[in-house]
This record gives C-alpha cells, sequence and structure tokens, in this order.
C-alpha cells in the first residue's frame, strides 16, 4: 500500500513503523512538502496518517482507505469531504505523559520553584532562610485535587495523584461511566457539581475536550468559588477557560497560580492576547505535555499495527468513521485535544 505519513513528530519513528509494517508499503514522509507536492501524494495513497487533511484533497483521493489520526482528536480531518469507503481511526497514549506534566506543574508551583529560579537567576539567594517574609511551600499529601474530565488523562493523573497521597474527586459528563479499579476518589459526579469540586479542591485540573458544551466552562463564576490558595492547571483546550477570566483571577490573586499548557491562538500569533507572561503566578509551555517519547513510540506502535489489520481485512481499533457500507449512523464529531 501507499502510505503518506504527514506528521513531523511521528516522522522521528519511521523505522520503527516501516519495520512494525515489515517493510512491505511504500511510505512517503511528506510533513515537510509543498501544499502541490503533499496535494498529489494524497490522491495516490491508500493510507493518510497524519493530524490535519485539507477538504478538497480529501475529495479528490478516491484510492484512500484509511485516514490515521496522529492523536486523539479528530477535528482537523473533513469527515464530509471523505469518500464513504474511508475509515478513519485515532490514536491516545498520552495520558501518562500528560499526567506527569500536570504533577510537575502543581509540585513547580506549590514550592514557587518559579520565583526561586527568577531570584537566583538575578543573583539574589531569596529562600524562608534569609527573607521571613517569604511562605512556606506545601508538601501534595492530603491536599485535594479536584478533576474536570475522567477519561485517559484524567484517570491517569489520578493515578499519580492518589500515589502521592493527594486526595482525587472528579465530575465528568457520564458521572456512571467505570473507572480503573485501583483508583479511590473521594467521589465522581456529574458536571452539575463543578462549583462544589471548584470550591473544595487546592488544585483544580482541566482535562475535557473542547466542545459546544465545555467551550468558556470556566469563567468568573468559577474562577470565585475557588479558594484563594487553588491552582488551576488546563491541559485541555484553551478556550475551556474563558481568557479574560482568566487573567483577571491570577492577576488580583482570586486564585494563588496556574500552569497553561494550552492557549487561545496557535503560533504564528501569541498565545494570549493578554500578558499573562508579565504574571509571576503562571507557569507557561508551548502544549507540550504530551510529546513524549513513550506517547508516540506507542502511537506508532498502534498505528502500524492497524495498517497491518487494513491490509488483512480485519477490524481495526479506535475506529471514529467506518466505512459506509458498515455504519449508517454517523459519527459525531467532538473536538478533542490534539496531542
Amino acid at each position: 500500500m501507499r502510505i503518506v505519513l504527514n506528521h513531523r513528530i511521528l516522522s522521528r519513528f519511521h523505522d520503527q513503523l516501516k519495520a512494525s509494517t515489515r517493510g512491505r508499503h511504500d511510505w512517503q514522509e511528506t510533513f515537510d512538502w509543498d501544499p502541490a507536492r503533499l496535494s498529489e501524494a494524497i490522491t495516490d495513497a491508500d493510507v493518510y496518517v497524519g493530524s490535519k487533511l485539507l477538504a478538497e484533497d480529501a475529495r479528490r483521493a478516491e484510492r484512500l482507505r484509511l485516514v490515521h489520526v496522529v492523536g486523539a482528536g479528530y477535528d482537523g480531518i473533513p469527515m464530509d469531504a471523505l469518500h464513504p469507503k474511508v475509515t478513519v481511526a485515532t490514536t491516545h497514549h498520552h495520558g501518562r505523559s500528560i499526567a506527569e506534566h500536570i504533577l510537575m506543574s502543581v509540585l513547580m508551583l506549590s514550592r514557587d520553584v518559579l520565583g526561586a529560579d527568577r531570584a537566583l537567576r538575578a543573583g539574589h539567594w531569596r529562600n524562608v532562610a534569609v527573607d521571613p517574609s517569604l511562605p512556606l511551600g506545601t508538601t501534595l499529601r492530603g491536599r485535594r485535587v479536584g478533576v474536570i474530565g475522567f477519561g485517559e488523562t484524567g484517570t491517569e493523573t489520578a493515578r499519580l495523584c492518589q500515589a502521592v497521597g493527594m486526595r482525587v474527586r472528579a465530575v465528568r459528563r457520564d458521572p456512571s461511566a467505570p473507572f480503573p479499579a485501583d483508583l479511590r476518589p473521594d467521589w465522581v459526579a456529574g458536571n452539575d457539581r463543578l462549583l462544589e469540586l471548584l470550591a473544595d479542591s487546592d488544585v483544580v485540573v482541566v482535562t475535557v475536550p473542547l466542545s459546544a458544551a465545555t467551550e468558556g466552562l470556566i469563567g468568573p463564576a468559577e474562577l470565585a468559588a475557588m479558594a484563594p490558595e487553588a491552582l488551576l492547571v488546563n491541559v485541555a483546550r484553551g478556550p475551556v477557560v474563558q481568557e479574560e477570566a482568566l487573567y483577571e483571577a491570577l492577576s488580583s490573586r482570586t486564585i494563588a497560580a496556574a500552569a497553561l499548557d494550552v492557549w487561545w491562538s496557535d503560533p504564528p500569533e501569541a498565545p494570549s492576547r493578554l500578558p499573562f507572561h508579565e504574571l509571576p503566578n503562571v507557569l507557561m509551555t508551548p502544549h507540550h505535555s504530551g510529546h513524549t517519547a513513550d506517547t508516540f513510540a506507542a502511537r506508532a506502535t498502534e498505528i502500524a499495527d492497524n495498517i497491518d489489520r487494513l491490509e488483512r481485512g480485519d477490524a481495526l481499533g479506535n475506529v471514529v468513521r467506518a466505512p459506509a457500507a458498515a455504519c449508517s449512523v454517523p459519527v459525531p464529531r467532538p473536538h478533542c485535544p490534539s496531542r
């Protein structure tokens, strides 16, 4: 089969992908190709591996059998433009990596690592031994973490927080859905208890997908419900949290601090139109919490396995759109975090 690999990060694992498919296929790595050359390659492809696909390329790709998204979110794929015979599948494996980033961020904010680093770089030995006005840092044991969304990232976050002695609670769209048996949350409830979760948490972690229901979910009222010493971590999508409301809450110390890995604008635009970078209580990262070797090695293995399944005619994993002949009910298109 002819396979177009149009993903800069996954191309680092091209040897693994080719070895896993035992070298039987023609792989084309196209992430640095110009649009015309890429379009021509997609027209002749059996499989497209990437996170985004132009509608006009999708319409012309009559040979295409599988679009394999590199990540959980497929809002970059024009479903309506694809031929009805095309299967669309996704891959995950980012939960543990993002959860470790969350735990790291909470520790850094709890110990004011940002402030200590800035001071020492400026030549100031700044700690409580020499400055009695500084507050002491806090440990995580016994602190309460509230998780908004309890999917792969939410449950992995709960698992790590639980391991260091934190108490976990969560809200989710379907509170009756099962979760891993090794988790021992204080409670898991529906989204109608969001304000209770916010008021009763030392750390709030946002992991829900972006959708019409979650856009602007955290606004002035929700931030006001949090304790002044509470921390907010957003690894979902920027617009889940209202931009102006968060800036105001951080600058006025309505909440203590925030770790933001997701933003309201994409490059080459600035991440926000507001000066979050000037606030000393914000930890800023460029949407990279899931970017680890473990994440992409596992994705490469799973994508290669699905390609082998396609060649054999076996059922594929993580299908979000089945061919029309096999599925008469359209699959909805949630806006999930792309990782």
